[in-house]
């Protein structure tokens, strides 16, 4: 995948005040020409060939799409699971990174799902072939079609990398998927720490703690690693969750 000719990235200065992660942002040159680009606007990042990579990978030194695909493996592996049987959504694939992962591990089937018609153009662009199929669409109101499409395997297999949290992936979208895995289906995904700690406010370590009490979510194996840096060279700590669903109609629910 060749990135767009005299692309540049230049990030806030320590001098700046330290921004929290949803407000990040950084300085992009392209031929000459800069603009500055929050982190959270993918669908202007995935429009320009390279970019996610070159802000998340090369200067940030993202690890998520390995540690979490890495920590599925091993798990398989353990339970003496092939990869070759799983049927999985991947929902917030953007560009595809997660799903070269997969394809790595071995996976059988693969379908992506993203929210934006610029991360399904990205990843035809950047990784043709990674994907059986790719849907963008909004989870809380598919179509018949999508339902198909998604539900084609049918799936066995959930990973969500670095869409939870930050009103990125509402709690109603993430059900919607959860729903259409398999009963003893596999679920990998990762979170950032501070959303699962004993002060959080979000809400999440209450979804997950009903998650796990109700029988709806067994949790198999969980690693604490550094997701990557921020603007400021700082670690960002996330939580890697591997489980497996173990109750029919089990709900991901919103807390309250």
């Amino acid at each position: 995948m060749p990135p767009t000719t005299d692309l540049t990235v230049t990030f806030p200065s320590t001098a700046e005040r330290e921004l929290d992660q949803d407000e990040e942002w950084c300085r992009v040159g392209i031929d000459g020409e800069e603009r500055k680009v929050r982190f959270h606007d993918y669908h202007e990042i995935f429009g320009v060939p390279g970019l996610y990579e070159r802000i998340f990978h090369d200067h940030l030194q993202c690890r998520s799409p390995a540690e979490v695909v890495g920590l599925l493996g091993r798990r398989l592996k353990a339970d003496g699971v092939d990869p070759g049987t799983l049927s999985v959504l991947d929902v917030g694939a953007g560009n595809g990174i997660v799903g070269e992962e997969l394809r790595a591990l071995g996976a059988g089937a693969l379908v992506g799902v993203d929210i934006l018609e610029e991360a399904a153009a990205a990843a035809a662009r950047d990784r043709p072939g990674v994907y059986d199929d790719y849907v963008a669409c909004d989870l809380t109101a598919l179509t018949d079609d999508e339902r198909r499409r998604l539900g084609a395997g049918p799936p066995n297999c959930l990973t969500t990398v670095a869409a939870l949290g930050f009103d990125d992936m509402p709690p109603e979208a993430l059900q919607e998927a959860y729903d259409m895995i398999g009963d003893d289906g596999w679920i990998a995904f990762n979170i950032k720490a501070d959303f699962i700690d004993a002060q959080d406010t979000t809400g999440f370590r209450r979804l997950m703690a009903e998650m796990v009490r109700s029988g709806a979510l067994e949790i198999c194996a969980s690693e604490r690693y550094r997701h990557r840096l921020s603007v400021h060279r700082e670690p960002l700590d996330y939580v890697a969750v591997v489980g497996r669903k173990r109750r029919h109609g089990g709900r991901f629910r919103r807390a309250t």
